[in-house]
């Protein structure tokens, strides 16, 4: 397989992945799957990250998604990813 092929696989998994984090926040649903709220509330995030407030932001958001991880059944868990691999 062509590097390129497996690099595009890598990414195609790593959106997949972050699909999966939407619904399974409970966006989808609570939305009624309005893709204009979703994206709207991504970049209130990413403003906030932005913001003189990144280090509480950054500091309750991971609380609360470590908390959600480990409620996760371990045969449907999702892989934690923290740290800078996490943010690409």
């Amino acid at each position: 397989m062509r590097t390129w092929q497996v690099e595009r696989r890598k990414r195609t998994r790593h959106l997949i992945e972050l699909d999966g984090l939407v619904v399974k926040a409970g966006t989808v649903d609570l939305t009624n799957d309005d893709h204009a709220i979703i994206l709207g509330a991504l970049l209130w995030m990413a403003e906030k990250l932005k913001s003189d407030q990144h280090e509480q932001a950054r500091a309750l958001w991971a609380a609360k998604g470590k908390q959600a991880f480990e409620a996760v059944p371990a045969t449907h868990k999702v892989t934690d990813r923290t740290g800078p691999a996490a943010l690409r």
